[in-house]
């Protein structure tokens, strides 16, 4: 059915956005719109959980042509008339003994919502209006909602179906939680790694005149002329901040597996570890190709020695 087609979906409930004058706020919901094959009559099906944890169920189909049909569920009506104006209206009333007893305004709001407005009319209550507002459902859970003004009690396959979703939500959402801290420690990780290898890169290019000992922490400085040194005297035994040198880079420790640390307070990026590798690569006269791991920019290749290449 073409008229209502942005009404059909399964949409879920937003608990905390309805209000309610008669009835008492779901604790989840689903409301689904299904079109029919061949015909303009559509199925409504809708789902509740109580506060309670009580599953409840509710179904019926209707032609939504605007004409009055007989219904068959007398909790809601004896006749019913569904109709939809334009792409973001459908309405339905509900008959009792000639006279309207409910009539549910759905609306397509701006943002994509759905908004089910129920307004009851029966005779001899109180008039009261529900407010719902639903959004497309993305998840597996087929939760749902409406109290929808009809006393509908709940049914043994709605509850078995309930607390069996109500595991499988669970144990899903444990399993993507578990898998996420993984992720994110994976990623933690990778980027220590990454630190450790471009301080790595840098503390290699530097002068060295002795050979590191594995868990020695050693001293990273650099000089007048914008090369560094690596050192086993401390700014504080040279007696001042930067020693004889132009800058005191940081300490840094060697680890097991040949890579450096330190925190060289942001002192290095990869622009000048990229820059320590092309002196120490020119210094040693390499071949004219040179392959570059480096997210350095494209423009950076204008620092470059002449007989070096970038790919």
């Amino acid at each position: 059915m073409t008229e209502a087609y942005n009404f059909i979906a399964a949409w879920q409930l937003f608990p905390e956005k309805g209000t309610y004058d008669r009835g008492q706020r779901p604790k989840s919901g689903q409301y689904r719109i299904e079109a029919l094959d061949g015909r303009k009559a559509l199925r409504i099906t809708q789902h509740w959980v109580t506060l309670e944890d009580q599953a409840c169920e509710s179904t019926f189909t209707l032609e939504a042509d605007g004409d009055v049909h007989q219904f068959e569920q007398p909790e809601l009506g004896d006749q019913v008339r569904a109709w939809v104006a334009g792409a973001a209206q459908f309405s339905i009333e509900f008959f009792k003994e000639g006279e309207v007893n409910l009539r549910v305004t759905h609306e397509i709001l701006p943002n994509g919502y759905l908004k089910v407005l129920q307004e009851g009319f029966e005779l001899g209550q109180p008039v009261f209006s529900n407010t719902e507002v639903y959004h497309k459902q993305l998840s597996v859970l087929p939760y749902s909602a409406s109290v929808s003004g009809a006393v509908i009690k709940p049914t043994e396959e709605g509850m078995i179906r309930h607390k069996a979703l109500t595991a499988m939500e669970e144990q899903t959402n444990m399993q993507l939680m578990q898998i996420r801290q993984q992720i994110e420690l994976l990623a933690l990780q990778a980027k220590e790694i990454h630190k450790r290898k471009e301080l790595s890169m840098l503390v290699y290019g530097a002068k060295l005149n002795f050979t590191p000992v594995i868990g020695q922490t050693y001293y990273l400085f650099e000089a007048k002329d914008g090369s560094y040194l690596l050192s086993m005297v401390s700014p504080k035994e040279w007696g001042s901040a930067t020693g004889p040198y132009k800058a005191f880079v940081g300490a840094v420790q060697l680890l097991a597996d040949h890579t450096w640390k330190g925190d060289l307070k942001n002192y290095i990026n990869s622009t000048q570890t990229f820059i320590v590798i092309i002196k120490l690569l020119n210094k040693h006269k390499l071949p004219r190709r040179v392959v570059s791991k480096f997210p350095v920019k494209k423009d950076f290749i204008f620092f470059l020695p002449a007989h070096f290449e970038m790919i």
